[in-house]
């Protein structure tokens, strides 16, 4: 609850609850500001917002209402300074750790989350949501709007976390979503093709991740990957103190000796004078980074490595098995860009099972260029593949196939086309034999699918359940 007059150049005495900029959120109560997307004018929506119990309105002009209006020149730009004054800059109380790349965040963001727990008291905002141990919210972006995000930052500086590790998502640091917060450690974990539909060119999608490292405080620390390319560009545009992680000799955190088994991974990290022995059961090279970059930002932060618990290290939607007793492996993974399935087969392969049978799709009105590319690795890495939805929005699901296998038509006896993905799982579920593997590539534990309509619930990790049950009751 916070006055107008003490957010505003304002004369209104008026207390508001909350800061919202969809009508469909609005309490009784709130402050509506009407900004402007690519396809919606909220300005369109104010007495849908009086109605629903709006107290006043933020406009870039002045509009047909009689509720109390502060005009301003442009809603989008004045908003991350709304949120902040709001809220109270919650983001200057506690430690800020975002981590950005096209893949590993989630992983890498979660491990910290979970071994900063065993310490203090932290905070996770990312693909798998808003938590703390003692607090949950929703999400429907990676990187929260900028009204979502102060207010999750609130709750957790309510919830007495002392830090909070969010994942930075190219498209919300272009659109500002992160404006007005400094980090205090920031991690990059790699750049690969990806989200090209928004930001047209891989300068621009580095640009954009840069946004992270030139909002780490001076005395901060940003940590970058050293085997990726990207790494040396982006270490010029940091504002805070630059380290390097990886493989190579120069890297300031350096792994080697890696030995990766079905059932974990091991590896020495090297600082300094001091060579640190991890085992982990986070299985894959990919891990070993995300391990290296969490490890490496412990350290800093005066940390003694050796006292952590890393046994319980678990990333949900990443590398799922499922197993209710049948004779093959079930796995969920969240892997949906080309890096992300090479990755992931250099570490199936190793796991040795008979066939490898994928469910796999793209998402629509996004990246197209990618998709030829992503499926012509799948039928290249494995032995059947079962084409289906994902996240189609508008675009109709056969064009996004047709992209898919664009490049693999020559190999049409290695995969099949399924449109329902409920029935894709099933099918790959009910064609496995004994010592195979199914991998169901795309959405992890996320527990919604985004169609032509909307969004409906789905959960890959329950519909793979489901289709285990019913296989296990006919062959039983």
């Amino acid at each position: 609850m916070r006055k107008l007059n003490e957010i505003f150049d304002t004369n209104y005495d008026i207390e508001v609850k909350d800061i919202k900029t969809n009508t469909k959120e609005i309490n009784e109560g709130d402050l509506f500001v009407c900004i402007k997307g690519f396809n919606v004018d909220r300005h369109d929506f104010v007495e849908e917002a009086k109605k629903k119990g709006a107290k006043a309105l933020v406009v870039n002009h002045k509009v047909n209402s009689s509720l109390p209006q502060i005009i301003v020149d442009d809603t989008n730009k004045v908003l991350p300074d709304i949120a902040v004054k709001f809220y109270d800059y919650p983001s200057t109380k506690m430690k800020m750790i975002g981590v950005t790349g096209t893949d590993g965040k989630t992983s890498t963001a979660t491990i910290i989350y979970q071994l900063l727990n065993q310490v203090t008291k932290c905070g996770y905002m990312g693909t798998n949501g808003v938590q703390s141990p003692t607090y949950k919210d929703n999400s429907n972006n990676t990187t929260p709007t900028v009204e979502h995000l102060n207010r999750f930052l609130n709750n957790f500086y309510q919830d007495k976390c002392k830090c909070v590790c969010m994942e930075a998502g190219s498209e919300g640091l272009a659109q500002g979503r992160c404006k007005n917060i400094e980090f205090d450690y920031s991690i990059f974990t790699n750049l690969t093709h990806e989200h090209l539909n928004f930001h047209k060119t891989m300068e621009n999608y580095m640009l954009a991740k840069s946004i992270l490292f030139k909002q780490t405080k001076k005395e901060g620390t940003c940590f970058l990957n050293i085997d990726d390319p990207y790494s040396k560009e982006i270490a010029k545009l940091c504002n805070g103190n630059v380290l390097y992680y990886g493989k190579d000799k120069n890297a300031d955190f350096r792994f080697t000796d890696v030995n990766i088994t079905p059932e974990y991974t091991t590896f020495k990290l090297e600082y300094k004078d001091k060579t640190y022995n991890i085992t982990s059961p986070l299985l894959g090279m990919f891990n070993v980074y995300n391990l290296t970059a969490a490890l490496s930002l412990l350290i800093i932060e005066g940390y003694d490595i050796n006292k952590f618990d890393l046994s319980i290290l678990y990333v949900d939607g990443r590398m799922t098995d499922i197993s209710l007793g049948q004779d093959f492996r079930v796995i969920i993974d969240y892997a949906h860009t080309p890096n992300g399935y090479l990755n992931l087969f250099e570490l199936t392969k190793t796991l040795k099972a008979n066939r490898t049978i994928v469910v796999a799709g793209s998402a629509g009105e996004r990246d197209r260029e990618k998709r030829p590319v992503m499926g012509k690795i799948l039928v290249d890495n494995a032995d059947y593949v079962i084409f289906t939805y994902e996240d189609p929005r508008s675009e109709e699901i056969d064009d996004i196939i047709d992209d898919l296998t664009k490049e693999v038509m020559d190999k049409q006896d290695k995969f099949e086309r399924v449109i329902d993905r409920k029935d894709a799982i099933k099918r790959a579920i009910e064609i496995a034999k004994t010592g195979d593997m199914v991998l169901i590539l795309g959405k992890g534990n996320e527990t919604y699918e985004t169609l032509k309509n909307g969004k409906i619930y789905f959960n890959d990790i329950e519909e793979a359940i489901n289709a285990l049950k019913e296989v296990i009751k006919v062959n039983s």
